[in-house]
């Protein structure tokens, strides 16, 4: 069973990890939990551990020393997960992409399955991406 089907049947439970972020991506996962929001709507609930989880949302730059904390998380997770990279940072490095202890994009360190661009990308963003990439076919 594919994770569409997988996904269709039960709630989306999402896993947030800040690979080292400046925190404003931070903040506008956890508006998406505001009433004005409300993700729970669409049955998304956000959960401490991985090995509940069925999305992975990542923010910040991967650094040389959360690269390990990274793979780690990502080894620890069911699979099929989805891998959300939020943020120009996670997406590109950003700002961020010269400085000594980058450690790559997210893409070249595990797989990603959808990219949300934005210096911090807005929650409207975040919801819609996530809505599109469960309706594809």
């Amino acid at each position: 069973m594919g994770f569409k089907e997988k996904c269709f049947k039960k709630s989306l439970w999402l896993f947030h990890f800040s690979a080292g972020s400046c925190n404003n991506c931070d903040i506008e996962i956890l508006d998406c939990l505001t009433p004005r929001f409300d993700v729970e709507r669409f049955g998304m609930k956000l959960v401490g551990s991985i090995r509940h989880a069925d999305v992975m949302l990542v923010t910040g730059i991967v650094t040389k020393k959360t690269k390990p904390r990274l793979l780690e998380v990502y080894k620890q997770a069911p699979k099929p997960i989805v891998v959300v990279a939020i943020g120009a940072c996670a997406c590109t490095g950003g700002i961020f992409a010269s400085g000594y202890n980058f450690a790559g994009p997210l893409d070249n360190v595990i797989p990603v399955d959808l990219y949300i661009p934005g210096c911090p990308p807005k929650p409207e963003a975040m919801l819609a991406g996530i809505i599109k990439f469960l309706n594809k076919k």
